[in-house]
């Protein structure tokens, strides 16, 4: 009885060797054995950077939320070049690549593409002033060109040397679009190439970049996937863009870290940056003061007082609020500030007030929304954000996304509007204005006060790939 016990126990091992061995794990599978979803990204504003909350950009924060979907950790590989990006996917050395990566008919001969979830075109960026700016690629006869190795702009220029045999460009030796736009704006090549969102983006630190004409078509832009029969975790990727798509929460991810990019004009970015420099010194020790004081971020607090006074102790507006803060008097009063004009006074009484208007919005509104919502309250009043909330939620948007709330704001203006709210009339379109601006002036004093220049703090090296954890 015991050897029939035995030789069934090693029959039912051998049968489930042999079925294992037939039948190998999925991909999904693979991903939720070891409790995490390992992708290839690249450091730029648009994917994956240093934020001054930690580790952020836009494809991190899709790709930690595919993560959560599956139920495991997130952990991020950044190759040294971007080149080396999907030979990685293609052998399988990564579950999957998110960054900023181009769909084309070449590309997807070795990998397989998710869903599009934005489109780009790609451009050819100059400096103003700098008396190159081409009209036409028949301009380009000895203009330094140069491109990031390994995208889809040197193969589209390429595609272009056929028709103009005089195109010719280098492909940079920096792993970054930054990088390369940057040597633009400091004159050292006079032209490149970079996708419009990334150049939309980047514009704000290097405000003179222009795009002189674009050199494609729109084109779109999806994770990679390993290209094979196990169609696993492709699947479920498509499962999460449609839910995510269909929530909204997408377009909220895509609006927090595009939203408010373009919002500054050249002279706005010009003058802020000079500001930076000569008065900003002045007061940087007061602004970090009043900030740890009230548990804040001293780039918003200073952001916020750029926006309403450009740092000048003596501005003061025709409705009366002045100071740094610009409090209006009964303010002032409620938080004891005796002397608006006094610097110190008024940057203390502009973080409290805004501290309070921030506890008074719904604990339940997650961050920045939550903080978005608070300086909107700052500018036109508590008060006049209810009223817009709820006509955001009679509308059937959603009242504690600040996406939807900051399009139903300037409905406040309209008697048809606001004739039905509790407290009236209001110009709801200053506020939204306001906290696009302090959006913009905050990220410019995140890139401009950050030594690491956005780029993640890697751990030590694991050749040839830089291994980040994250998540854990």
């Amino acid at each position: 009885m015991q050897r029939l016990e035995l030789l069934g126990f090693l029959i039912l091992v051998v049968v489930t060797l042999v079925f294992a061995f037939n039948h190998p794990r999925s991909a999904l599978d693979r991903v939720l054995d070891r409790g995490e979803l390992v992708v290839a990204m690249r450091v730029g504003p648009t994917t994956y950077f240093s934020g001054p909350e930690g580790v952020t950009g836009f494809e991190y924060e899709l790709a930690q939320a595919f993560a959560e979907h599956l139920g495991v950790r997130l952990r991020v590989v950044v190759p040294d070049r971007f080149e080396q990006i999907l030979p990685l996917v293609a052998r399988g050395g990564v579950d999957v690549a998110a960054a900023g990566i181009t769909v084309t008919e070449s590309r997807q001969e070795t990998v397989r593409f998710g869903p599009a979830y934005q489109q780009v075109t790609e451009q050819l960026v100059y400096r103003m002033g700098s008396e190159t700016r081409p009209r036409s690629l028949a301009d380009l006869n000895g203009q330094r060109l140069s491109v990031l190795p390994g995208s889809t702009h040197a193969a589209r220029l390429a595609q272009l040397q056929v028709e103009y045999p005089q195109l010719s460009w280098q492909e940079s030796s920096h792993g970054d679009v930054k990088a390369i736009l940057r040597e633009v704006w400091q004159g050292e090549v006079e032209l490149a190439v970079a996708d419009s969102a990334e150049l939309a983006s980047l514009q704000r630190f290097f405000p003179e970049l222009r795009a002189a004409f674009d050199i494609s078509e729109p084109r779109d832009l999806a994770w990679a996937f390993p290209k094979g029969g196990d169609e696993s975790l492709y699947r479920e990727a498509l499962v999460f863009f449609e839910q995510v798509e269909a929530s909204g929460w997408l377009a909220q991810l895509q609006e927090r870290h595009f939203g408010h990019v373009e919002v500054l004009d050249y002279v706005g970015t010009v003058t802020f940056v000079q500001q930076v420099d000569e008065r900003l010194p002045t007061y940087l020790e007061l602004f970090k003061e009043a900030a740890g004081i009230h548990g804040m971020d001293w780039r918003l607090l200073a952001a916020i007082s750029y926006q309403e006074s450009h740092w000048n102790p003596r501005a003061v507006s025709p409705t009366g609020v002045r100071g740094m803060m610009m409090l209006t008097q009964n303010t002032a009063g409620q938080l004891g500030v005796s002397n608006r004009s006094d610097p110190r006074e008024s940057v203390m009484g502009g973080a409290e007030y805004f501290k309070h208007m921030h506890s008074r919005i719904p604990e339940r509104i997650p961050e920045p929304d939550r903080s978005w919502m608070a300086l909107a309250a700052y500018n036109v009043g508590l008060g006049h954000l209810e009223d817009a909330r709820r006509i955001t939620e009679g509308q059937g948007k959603n009242p504690d996304r600040w996406m939807d709330v900051m399009e139903h704001l300037p409905l406040l203006a309209q008697e048809r509007w606001h004739q039905h709210t509790r407290f009236g009339y209001a110009r709801g379109w200053e506020p939204v204005i306001y906290v696009q601006n302090i959006r913009s002036y905050y990220d410019l004093l995140v890139w401009m006060t950050d030594d690491t220049g956005g780029r993640p703090r890697p751990m030590p090296a694991i050749e040839p790939l830089r291994v980040l954890p994250l998540g854990l």
